[in-house]
């Protein structure tokens, strides 16, 4: 039997204020649910049909099997600490975009660091031109996945005799997180390459075909748990994510098919995930659909949402000090992590005699 010696909002205001948090007590649940832009995590061998060439130990970037090693343990490194400042357990469920392929994925979670959490993977290949992928990373122990599926954004350049524009698949994964079923969607929209005007179609197309899968989802399961997250390449107040996926970071507006945008408040407060030009984008991104919301919390509810940007995660000196630490700059390896922060939110369960 579970104690419960503390009311809801008693123990909500406890935890807002305290700076220890752990797993699980007798009174409450606390997971983190994050996303991580892993930049450009390739192998070392050459994939004769994707455009790999320079990320091989003979190509223009000089990637080596030391160097490949180097960029796991540091991705590991990162992936075991978001969200500590909540709870002592990594991400419970990780969505995770620019990498090559299920074999990358594999090795990262046998770095010695992931390997006790027991990381299971969801990857399917996409038609991206790079050979970059979307996947999500889950620890067993937590969510029991019932199905997945990979959906396809075609996209077309009508400025290129409509030449077909291939990029990433939207993944879409149900399961059950510690019994509770909740749908989770892994993103990476088109690029701003070409200039964000004239590529915003391409993300306010991959924002519509996200709302339709979301839509799909509520019309079969109208309180359905959703967390859509992911690298969107436009900001919280961009149009593809405000207009066209219809997000709000207004609680007092939330009806049942709405999407709360928690990151809007960080974005609103000129805080990033990515630096360039001197300017702070919000690119990463978690929302989540209304049920997360409500206020009865015997079933996970959203807690916080956070921007992990730990010192170590940034670059330490020079002309972009302060921005991500990121992996490669200027034709070699940094030994950095990425030139983005990833992104978390906690959900809490409160439980009851």
């Amino acid at each position: 039997m579970r104690k419960n010696r503390l009311s809801a909002h008693i123990l909500l205001f406890m935890l807002h204020t305290t700076l220890i948090f752990c797993q699980k007590s007798n009174d409450y649940q606390v997971v983190t649910i994050g996303f991580y832009n892993l930049e450009n995590l390739f192998d070392t061998e050459n994939d004769p049909i994707t455009f790999d060439d320079d990320r091989t130990p003979e190509g223009k970037d000089r990637w080596t099997v030391a160097i490949y090693q180097d960029k796991l343990q540091k991705m590991a490194e990162v992936i075991v600490q978001i969200g500590s400042d909540k709870v002592k357990v990594p991400p419970v469920i990780l969505g995770v975009s620019e990498i090559e392929n299920r074999r990358v994925l594999e090795d990262l979670i046998s770095e010695p660091i992931l390997k006790k959490w027991e990381y299971g993977i969801i990857h399917y290949d996409s038609p991206d031109r790079r050979g970059i992928d979307t996947g999500l990373l889950y620890q067993k122990k937590y969510f029991q996945v019932i199905s997945s599926s990979a959906h396809e954004l075609v996209l077309f350049d009508p400025e290129n005799n409509n030449k077909r524009i291939y990029t990433r698949d939207q993944l879409l994964v149900t399961g059950m997180l510690v019994g509770e079923k909740i749908h989770i969607l892994v993103n990476h929209w088109p690029s701003r390459s070409g200039g964000e005007a004239r590529s915003q179609p391409r993300r306010e197309a991959a924002a519509s075909l996200n709302r339709k899968i979301i839509d799909s989802i509520l019309s079969k399961e109208p309180y359905a748990k959703i967390i859509t997250m992911g690298d969107l390449n436009d900001d919280p107040n961009n149009s593809s994510v405000k207009k066209v996926l219809k997000t709000t970071s207004r609680l007092k507006n939330i009806k049942h098919n709405s999407l709360y945008n928690p990151m809007d408040a960080f974005a609103k407060k000129g805080l990033g995930t990515l630096a360039y030009r001197d300017g702070w984008n919000l690119f990463d991104q978690v929302i989540l659909s209304a049920s997360w919301l409500e206020k009865e919390y015997s079933s996970f509810r959203f807690y916080k949402a956070g921007i992990f940007n730990r010192r170590f995660l940034q670059t330490p000196s020079g002309q972009y000090k302060g921005y991500p630490f990121r992996s490669f700059a200027n034709g070699s390896y940094t030994g950095g992590y990425s030139d983005h922060f990833p992104v978390y939110v906690s959900l809490i369960k409160i439980y009851k005699d």
